[in-house]
């Protein structure tokens, strides 16, 4: 499996970011294939994470993709920073 980490700062309006990323940006990772799990996460203080999980490289590195899309045509002014990500191979699990 792998899974790729973003970490957003500066979200102007967490609420509305997560409706968002729930009614449109979950369905889009869902059809990719080898997804497995996302989580939108609502650290406080205008940080935002978000973990995506898939069953191979090639899906986290789609996921990357379709996030940056999304992002653009739909959350830039929410979203106004570009997120710090972390992908890699998991290599334990619970």
């Amino acid at each position: 499996m792998y899974a790729v980490v973003r970490r957003y700062e500066g979200v102007t309006d967490p609420a509305e970011a997560g409706r968002q990323v729930d009614e449109g940006f979950i369905p889009l990772l869902r059809q990719v294939p080898g997804f497995v799990a996302y989580y939108w996460v609502d650290a406080g203080n205008g940080v935002m994470l978000s973990t995506s999980v898939y069953e191979d490289q090639a899906g986290a590195d789609e996921s990357v993709k379709r996030a940056a899309d999304f992002v653009r045509d739909n959350l830039a002014s929410l979203l106004p920073n570009p997120p710090q990500i972390t992908a890699g191979q998991v290599v334990a699990a619970g």
